[in-house]
């Protein structure tokens, strides 16, 4: 009886204003007809702003709080039959989620006067992150009597963490046998559609890359088709300046024989009037 009454006064105490906390606690413990209890309300330690933000969240937006833990249950459960690609996914739908139920909380708690520091908000965040990766952490942060702020790298000390009793782990919700198998048959739904999707990508990926293999081939032929146009427009010029060029060795070829023709004839009436002179100048010797 005096560990629930305990942990129900505590429970009220840090979610009330931080600035009563010591008066209102104090004058609890001097209301409490039993002794023991009282000593226990006495012994209950101020919470910090982060913690007295997540614990105003926790009793005033349960629901809300118990389904995204439930949640993040679900998925650590699921996350060791899950691909890195998918897992990298609900990790960043999880870093959403408490972002946004951080910012949630410290908007619940400015409603109420206070002024939320961006360190506040972080250790908001932190401590729920912490909870949802944590099932001792989950536990403390339901309680609705954390002490100080969670960190998710850190293992969680309930007897130091919470005030007003270390509370106990929620129960697993029971869960129907058919609820069971659809939430199984829809895991397997999922990761079917994840495969499909990277097949899809995969296949959109080689399509692109046949695309553009396609259009380089398609640009090198035309490349090499107007390299074939231009060579075979020179091979014409050159067959043409070949022909000329026969032409002129023939006609060439022409004038170098009439011309040795012309020598010969030369030569021959040279020899000629060389005899014609020898004759004459013996004759006038003798």
């Amino acid at each position: 009886m005096t560990d629930t009454a305990l942990s129900t006064i505590a429970a009220t105490l840090y979610a009330g204003p931080p600035g009563d906390f010591i008066s209102a606690r104090d004058a609890r413990a001097k209301a409490a007809d039993d002794r023991e209890l009282a000593a226990q309300i006495k012994a209950l330690r101020k919470p910090s702003v982060a913690a007295w933000v997540v614990n105003l969240f926790a009793q005033e937006r349960t629901a809300q709080l118990a389904e995204a833990l439930r949640l993040a249950e679900e998925l650590r459960e699921a996350q060791a039959d899950l691909d890195a690609v998918t897992l990298a996914k609900l990790g960043r739908e999880r870093r959403t989620l408490t972002r946004r139920l951080a910012q949630n909380a410290t908007e619940l708690a400015t409603s109420r006067g206070e002024r939320i520091t961006a360190s506040t908000l972080d250790a908001v965040e932190r401590t729920i992150s912490a909870a949802f990766f944590d099932p001792d952490a989950a536990a403390a942060v339901a309680s609705g009597r954390l002490v100080r702020e969670l960190d998710p790298s850190e293992s969680v000390d309930l007897g130091a963490a919470v005030g007003g009793g270390t509370p106990e782990a929620p129960a697993p919700a029971a869960v129907p046998a058919d609820e069971v198998s659809a939430r199984r048959e829809r895991r397997t739904a999922e990761r079917a559609l994840h495969d499909a999707e990277q097949a899809r990508e995969r296949a959109e990926r080689d399509h692109k890359q046949a695309e553009k293999a396609h259009s380089d081939a398609a640009a090198r032929v035309q490349s090499l088709d107007t390299r074939v146009a231009e060579l075979e427009k020179e091979l014409a010029q050159t067959t043409k300046d070949a022909a000329r060029a026969r032409t002129a060795a023939a006609a060439t070829a022409e004038s170098e024989a009439s011309a040795a023709a012309h020598l010969a004839d030369a030569e021959r009436d040279e020899s000629a009037a060389k005899d014609a002179l020898d004759a004459l100048i013996r004759a006038q010797s003798s």
